[in-house]
């Protein structure tokens, strides 16, 4: 069989490179199987070979990761149940399934999970596609296979010992954090198109300027999140370490001004709905007092289907082109025909919907349409809506 993943390709996912192990050989071996294994599957000639790489590598770090009991799956595993009260997202888990083990389930999640988050084409794909579910089935089958005799990659478990408290394991907490960061197959995949954002500017790409470049990735490490669940890498630290959501100590502010004044304008009504610009701007100066004359958030100018909400800590937020979706009793522009169509792109699309909009949606149900493209499936969507948004939106959901 001829290696479609190098070694090189292997190792540089590995915690330990550019070290190499006795395990490895192994590793490497399953993951360029998984690669091959599935050309017998009918959707391989609708993926790209570099996505057949990632997904067989991440893959083959979950198995690492179970065989070795390194705490990284676990830990996606617990914090699922205390946010949702699930295992895995999308599947139902049967009476066999085995903590921390080798599962069906675990399997058919990661391969939604690789692909939505590293082929731009299926981003939006169903989880209970009928040909991801059988491609997920053919590995499920083989890493079944050889669960007993797959060796336990003792380098993969870099977090056994530490204390995240104790600043004796200050450097080895930093690398484990990297290494999670930049080449973990969990929490990586959802970091690709925050990556892709990062290497698009050409001055980073320059040989010249790599120092500039690792600076900027970072960067991100410190202030952006990651992994299906969007959490901060402390977060997902501690989570590992201790077991444990982070929580984190709330601020007490004042009440913003913005609060006030809107909320007296619409007689207490947090959100508001328009439906062209001129509407919008009308209200600005009419309601809220703004300098008549002008033309008040100018480069929202020549879009339609706004939404105005008020937070009574952070002030005020505007969306725009998404009133259509939202199902408010209050929103007189909401159309279920345009809604089934786009509400789906609220929680998918960064930058579309503020996160603090959306919270206020779900916790409304104000998103009854939305689904996965080509589907009818609203239900799923509906009791997975805010873990498809921190998987999906990442920073723009959770980073506000």
């Amino acid at each position: 069989m001829e290696n479609l993943i190098s070694k090189q390709d292997f190792l540089v996912w590995q915690p330990n490179y550019p070290e190499i192990t006795e395990t490895d050989p192994f590793y490497w071996e399953l993951a360029n199987k998984l690669a091959e294994k599935a050309k017998e599957t009918s959707i391989y000639q609708e993926l790209p070979v570099g996505v057949i790489k990632r997904m067989s590598l991440c893959l083959t770090g979950y198995m690492q990761d179970v065989i070795s009991d390194a705490g990284i799956w676990r830990s996606f595993v617990e914090a699922n149940r205390k946010l949702y009260g699930w295992s895995v997202p999308f599947h139902e888990t049967p009476e066999e399934y085995i903590d921390y083990e080798l599962n069906r389930e675990d399997v058919r999640f990661l391969v939604w999970y690789a692909i939505a988050m590293g082929y731009e084409d299926k981003r939006d794909i169903y989880p209970h596609d009928p040909k991801l579910l059988e491609l997920a089935d053919v590995w499920f089958a083989y890493l079944e296979s050889i669960y007993e005799e797959a060796p336990v990659p003792e380098t993969y478990n870099l977090s056994r010992g530490l204390d995240f408290n104790d600043q004796e394991d200050s450097k080895d907490i930093y690398r484990l954090g990297q290494w999670l960061f930049l080449h973990c197959y969990l929490l990586t995949p959802a970091f690709s198109m925050t990556l892709g954002e990062i290497m698009s500017d050409p001055e980073l790409r320059k040989q010249e300027n790599l120092p500039m470049l690792h600076e900027r990735l970072e960067q991100s490490m410190m202030q952006d999140p990651t992994g299906p669940l969007a959490l901060f890498i402390s977060e997902w630290l501690y989570l590992i370490l201790n077991g444990k959501l982070l929580k984190h100590n709330e601020e007490k502010v004042e009440i913003h001004p913005y609060y006030t004044r809107f909320t007296q304008a619409t007689g207490g009504k947090t959100v508001e709905f328009f439906d062209t610009y001129e509407a919008l701007n009308k209200f600005f100066i009419e309601k809220l007092g703004w300098e008549a004359g002008e033309e008040h958030l100018p480069m929202m100018k020549g879009e339609r289907d706004f939404v105005l909400m008020v937070n009574k800590y952070k002030g005020m937020l505007a969306a725009r082109n998404v009133a259509r979706c939202i199902a408010s009793p209050d929103n007189p522009y909401y159309d279920k025909d345009y809604a089934e169509k786009h509400a789906f792109d609220l929680l998918t699309v960064r930058g579309l919907c503020p996160g603090d909009l959306l919270r206020m949606i779900f916790e409304n149900d104000w998103l009854p349409d939305a689904r996965f493209p080509e589907t009818e499936d609203t239900k799923l969507v509906k009791e997975n809506r805010d873990f498809i948004a921190r998987c999906y939106l990442q920073q723009f959901y959770v980073g506000d």
